[in-house]
């Protein structure tokens, strides 16, 4: 299970990565950005996020007994210290998989946080979490 969750996680990040841009759009009135030229980062990068996930995602015993899964989007703010606030599902998949997906992205570490114009600046995070059972 954990070999098939590591491996959704690993494409959904590449997917992700490959989607950034360099353009800036802030938000009105909160000075978040979704956009920065050097995106916050997990400690140690992609693999060390994908380990973290692997390591610390427990499948949630009734969503395994209904054999569900998905992909559920979890949106955060990397804050300029580097914290992770304001962590709420984006797209739903199991109300035990979104619980768990938030439980999981709130006891992550603090990243790198992003920067623009080479200040640090809040940016929302939007990191898709794969849930998924092998038969």
């Amino acid at each position: 299970m954990k070999k098939l969750i590591l491996l959704s996680l690993m494409a959904v990040l590449s997917i992700m990565t490959a989607n950034a841009q360099k353009t800036v759009v802030s938000q009105s009135n909160q000075n978040v950005f979704d956009q920065v030229e050097e995106m916050p980062e997990f400690p140690g990068g992609m693999p060390a996020l994908i380990e973290f996930l692997q390591t610390n995602i427990k499948y949630p015993e009734d969503a395994a007994k209904q054999d569900v899964g998905g992909r559920v989007m979890v949106m955060f703010v990397v804050e300029t210290d580097g914290s992770i606030t304001n962590v709420r599902v984006a797209r739903k998949v199991f109300p035990s998989l979104d619980e768990e997906a938030v439980r999981v992205v709130k006891t992550m570490p603090k990243w790198k946080p992003g920067k623009e114009k080479g200040r640090t600046v809040r940016v929302n995070f939007t990191l898709p979490v794969v849930f998924s059972i092998m038969k």
